[in-house]
């Protein structure tokens, strides 16, 4: 039975890493940022930290949204993504990470405003999470030229979410 439970949750996180990956490669990037690659990177660095900091986290889901930068034909026209991650302390407390990310980097750093709460107190603000020495997941991309002209609907931004469970392995 133990088997047989533990093939069950090797096939579903196979099955949620193909998804990711493939939502991945469909989705367009901005400014050498990507939504999904922001999620998961806040998501794992963020752990890390609250973790680092004596909170024994059970589980935390992070979306982000991308932002492009003004519209410029500069080349320095950042993009940006919101991110917004809830979860819960093992000991049921509400957690809550929340900020503005300008870069990731290999899905071992984000850079930008963030500000993380645990039951509703702030337990820590930072400007970089995770190491940053690492080289950027993407080479930032040139903005192109601004094409919106007035009268025309926005381009519409790309949403991902991630969610992961952790579970013990029991078959031992």
């Amino acid at each position: 039975m133990r088997r047989i439970l533990h093939r069950r949750i090797l096939a579903a996180t196979g099955a949620a890493g193909a998804a990711v990956v493939g939502i991945a490669a469909c989705e367009p990037t901005t400014g050498g940022l990507s939504s999904i690659a922001v999620a998961v990177t806040t998501d794992k660095t963020g752990t890390r930290t609250l973790e680092r900091l004596g909170f024994d986290v059970g589980w935390l889901t992070c979306t982000a949204n991308m932002r492009s930068g003004k519209a410029s034909a500069s080349p320095s026209a950042r993009s940006v993504a919101t991110v917004d991650c809830t979860g819960d302390t093992k000991t049921g407390q509400d957690i809550t990470l929340k900020g503005k990310v300008t870069e990731e980097r290999s899905g071992t750093c984000v850079r930008g405003d963030l500000i993380a709460k645990v039951n509703g107190k702030v337990v820590f603000e930072a400007t970089m999470l995770g190491n940053c020495a690492g080289t950027p997941t993407r080479t930032p991309a040139r903005t192109p030229p601004a094409t919106h002209r007035p009268g025309e609907p926005p381009e519409p931004t790309v949403t991902v979410t991630v969610t992961v469970t952790a579970t013990p392995d029991q078959a031992k």
